[in-house]
């Protein structure tokens, strides 16, 4: 069985703090123009979508030079559904086990075009330190691994993108914004395949396969 774990791209949407906002306006419509053609508008990094190292590296590496393989994972969901705004994810959190991706379901897609999805759980620089060592790319279903600036920001919070800079510095992905992980199984594939942008990122359509 196929679910899809996919933020629908539409005018308005969640973004980044600062990242290029989004819209999906008719260019062309049925009347007068014979055809329905719309104009999208958005960042690399828009909804459901996967980072490459150059996202955070000047000379990382970029999605391009990955092979299509290497966006299908065997994935692990981590049960996270019991943390609140703010709260870290922190290495006691992730597993050890056979698996090539991690991915922290904390529920907080229930947020989404919200204020509340930008006060979401992040990870500790452990727990990204521990995920990069064993050799786990990280999926989330919030808007960053790292704590998202807000004017709820938490004292001794990690600033910066140190998550990030862990991961993607052992060119482990980052697949960020997924949704109904609720309805996939502790053990999963998720695919994941980018947008031929060959740059720093791309949105996803990402699915999970469960027997």
């Amino acid at each position: 069985m196929q679910i899809d774990l996919s933020h629908r791209i539409e005018t308005g949407m969640t973004i980044y703090p600062g990242d290029p906002s989004v819209s999906v306006d008719p260019h062309a419509t049925h009347v007068p123009d014979g055809c329905h053609v719309d104009s999208v508008e958005l960042g690399s990094h828009t909804g459901t979508h996967v980072d490459a190292p150059l996202h955070i590296a000047p000379d990382g590496r970029a999605l391009g030079t990955y092979s299509l393989d290497e966006f299908t994972f065997e994935a692990v969901r981590v049960d996270c559904t019991a943390l609140d705004d703010r709260d870290p994810i922190s290495i006691e959190y992730v597993p050890d086990c056979e698996a090539e991706l991690v991915v922290f379901w904390t529920g907080w897609s229930s947020h989404w075009n919200t204020e509340r999805y930008l006060d979401h759980p992040y990870l500790t620089p452990d727990a990204a330190a521990a995920c990069a060592e064993q050799g786990y790319a990280v999926g989330v279903d919030t808007l960053n691994p790292d704590p998202t600036p807000t004017e709820n920001v938490v004292e001794n919070e990690p600033d910066g993108f140190r998550a990030h800079r862990t991961l993607l510095g052992a060119d482990e992905l980052i697949v960020e914004n997924l949704c109904n992980l609720g309805a996939v199984s502790e053990r999963f594939e998720l695919r994941a395949y980018p947008l031929a942008l060959g740059g720093d990122g791309a949105p996803v359509r990402a699915v999970g396969v469960v027997e």
